[in-house]
């Protein structure tokens, strides 16, 4: 089993940055990759970042230039740095885990998840 914990979210102006972390414990895998989705009330749950084991990263377009996902491999914390945010980045962000080095965008390919953070833009 793995457990995530979500933290960082909260309530900023249009513009603003957030950083939201994921402290992952439990089982380790070899190879691995972390990811960030989000959803916004009455919306699916959609991908947002992900990052592997190398550190190779892949972003959605909407927020490419804007977030950064990374990762601290000694606090196995996985990181999301929200810049520039905007009234339609509003969501519940969730971070997840799967076995294995494949960056995947699908919801159903990632392992475990933890409860999200609540990130709010006001314009």
């Amino acid at each position: 089993q793995v457990q995530l914990v979500e933290s960082g979210g909260g309530l900023v102006q249009t513009g603003n940055s957030l950083r939201l972390s994921c402290a992952a414990s439990g089982r380790a895998f070899d190879t691995y990759a972390m990811a960030w989705f989000r959803q916004a009330p009455g919306k699916d749950r959609e991908f947002v970042a992900a990052i592997n084991w190398r550190d190779v990263t892949i972003y959605i377009a909407s927020v490419k230039g804007r977030f950064t996902i990374s990762r601290d491999n000694a606090k196995n914390t996985v990181y999301l740095q929200m810049n520039s945010l905007k009234p339609e980045d509003t969501a519940v962000y969730y971070c997840a885990i799967k076995s294995g080095g494949g960056l995947v965008a699908v919801r159903s390919q990632y392992d475990y998840w933890g409860q999200g953070t609540q990130v709010t833009v006001s314009s």
